[in-house]
């Protein structure tokens, strides 16, 4: 099973950029996209319908209430059982932060954390949405399912996942409180980072986003913010993950894992 995770910064701005004719040939089972920016009434039938090698894929959205910001979405090869848009929690759900597709015994979840780097206003807003999301980890992990979190978590983990570690240490997404909750969902929770288990070493070939200034991407100035977390079952059977930087489709980079296993 091939997954797939790309945040968009912008699905019809993306497109423009080639990136749909690139995930039709990824052969992927699930791709899961981020900060769509768009409703419903803004997408092409060619984003609603993505056409793989193999057909046509099935598709749900999570669209955020503000027009051009936010939402993400799943695009699957196999029709999903069931759909879980949202948290529940309105002020998360407005922003169109979260959709699970499950299938089977397994769940694939399209998520976007919040960025603080605009402000003290938006990291009190991520830390909310962090102090929340942390009891609904506990409950997956719980659940017996098979689940896998993909998404831009909008947190680097260790000093592995960043070009300058400490020039960023004040900056939202590299502040230790954030670092400290990402550690206490995989180190207490269980969650496992696939590309951290199959790359223990691995730096700078990790980085799925940098900025769009000062020449960052040419310079490989990065940070590793979009990952797989996943129950330490399915993670067991990743074989293989790659961050695709040949083509630039957003700011940040698709992550594609290859697990030994089905749904």
């Amino acid at each position: 099973m091939r997954i797939l995770t790309l945040n968009l910064n912008g699905i019809r701005s993306a497109a423009q950029k080639g990136a749909l004719e690139w995930l039709r040939t990824q052969n992927a089972d699930v791709i899961c996209v981020q900060e769509l920016k768009a409703q419903a009434a803004d997408l092409a039938p060619e984003m609603i319908q993505l056409a793989g090698e193999q057909g046509l894929y099935y598709s749900a959205f999570h669209y955020a209430q503000k027009k051009g910001y936010s939402g993400v979405g799943i695009y699957s090869r196999k029709k999903p059982d069931a759909i879980i848009e949202g948290l529940g929690i309105a002020e998360i759900d407005d922003e169109g932060r979260y959709l699970e597709a499950q299938f089977g015994h397994v769940s694939v979840v399209s998520l976007y954390l919040p960025s603080g780097s605009s402000g003290e206003e938006r990291q009190a807003v991520k830390f909310a949405f962090m102090a929340h999301f942390m009891p609904h980890m506990e409950r997956l992990m719980a659940s017996g399912r098979e689940v896998v979190l993909c998404g831009d978590w909008n947190i680097v983990h260790t000093e592995k996942d960043i070009k300058n570690w400490k020039s960023n240490q004040k900056n939202s997404g590299c502040l230790p409180e954030e670092r400290a909750w990402l550690s206490d969902a995989l180190n207490r929770v269980g969650w496992v980072d696939v590309f951290r288990r199959l790359y223990p070493e691995v730096t700078e070939e990790g980085y799925t986003w940098w900025s769009n200034r000062g020449q960052a991407r040419a310079k490989n100035v990065g940070w590793r913010i979009d990952y797989q977390l996943a129950t330490p079952g399915i993670a067991a059977t990743a074989t293989a993950a790659t961050v695709y930087k040949a083509q630039r489709f957003s700011d940040h980079a698709p992550l594609t894992v290859d697990y030994a296993t089905g749904f």
